[in-house]
């Protein structure tokens, strides 16, 4: 089982981009796109969200010492994803259910829309999972799901150029507030302790009890004592950040049929996807000796070199698409 954790680290992070692929234009035609097309190769967007991710993480650990704070951030960063999750279940269940109907008498204008009630269904009792019973494939199943809609809406949110901004300034960002700084490290902790789907788990066994883990600094392997951990996590962010290129190349470049009758900007996106693993091995590798990695630099770094073959590759040329 023990040798199998990256392998299902793997499989979250390859699952989540593929559910992100197959939502990105449902979710576009669904209006759940946060920037107009016109405004969507703008640099503020990115600027604001790398603003609001390194100010986030000061926050929690601010109010991590103060009695009652952690309980406080918990309830609200879990209503906050229990009412995102309705609202992007609702857009991708609705691809597979008949569309809503009028009720009688049809003058009232009431409507039955099947996929809201089993949206609102499954994010009630995901919310009720996570504050009740808040296991390791609880939470991953929470973070996947929400990991996967996260991605597409910020694809179809984030031109290429934004989205290169993105995952550069995030890059530096977790480089150095995990080997410099060393906030996250204790965010990571705190995370642990609320119990919280923005971390991806993978035991070594699977009745490992995720309610009792100990805080990750008090589970630092000695070096060459990373198979010993009793889990591998991988931060939500890990995921969704370098899987943003990879939506955005799916959303943004051009879908006219090339290879095979795929179109260039899938080939683009599976490019980047790949790149991302070939980071995501690197990483592991140094996970696997026994100590806290920061994984935007691998993960980004794999994706934009990616991204970059890829792209010139397929389009034959180095314009990368930055203008679109």
């Amino acid at each position: 089982m023990r040798g199998l954790r990256s392998i299902g680290l793997v499989a979250l992070f390859v699952g989540a981009q593929i559910v992100a692929l197959a939502l990105a234009f449902p979710f576009r035609s669904a209006g759940l796109a946060t920037t107009s097309s016109s405004s969507a190769n703008s640099a503020t967007t990115p600027i604001l969200l790398i603003a609001a991710i390194v100010i986030a993480p000061l926050l929690i650990l601010a109010f991590a010492r103060v009695k009652g704070g952690l309980a406080t951030i918990r309830w609200v960063i879990l209503l906050g994803m229990a009412a995102s999750l309705s609202i992007t279940l609702q857009a991708a269940i609705a691809l597979l259910l008949p569309a809503p109907v009028y009720l009688f008498p049809y003058g009232a204008a009431q409507v039955l829309d099947p996929s809201l009630s089993i949206a609102t269904i499954v994010a009630v009792v995901m919310l009720l999972a996570l504050l009740i019973e808040p296991q390791w494939y609880v939470v991953d199943l929470a973070a996947f799901l929400a990991g996967g809609a996260l991605i597409a809406i910020l694809g179809i949110s984030l031109g290429i150029f934004p989205a290169f901004l993105l995952l550069i300034g995030l890059a530096v960002y977790d480089y150095i507030a995990v080997y410099r700084t060393k906030h996250m490290l204790s965010l990571a902790d705190a995370v642990v302790d609320m119990r919280l789907p923005i971390l991806m788990v993978m035991p070594s066994s699977p009745g490992y009890d995720y309610t009792r883990a100990a805080p990750l600094h008090a589970r630092e392997a000695e070096p060459g004592e990373g198979k010993g951990r009793e889990a591998l996590f991988m931060g939500l962010g890990d995921v969704v950040i370098p899987g943003t290129l990879v939506a955005s190349a799916f959303a943004w470049l051009p879908t006219a049929p090339a290879l095979g009758g795929i179109g260039p900007n899938l080939l683009v996106a599976i490019g980047t996807l790949l790149g991302s693993l070939v980071g995501y091995a690197g990483l592991m590798t140094l996970v696997n000796r026994g100590n806290a990695q920061a994984g935007l630099p691998f993960l980004n770094g794999g994706a934009l070199v990616g991204y970059i073959l890829a792209f010139v590759l397929v389009f034959h040329s180095f314009g990368l698409g930055l203008a679109l």
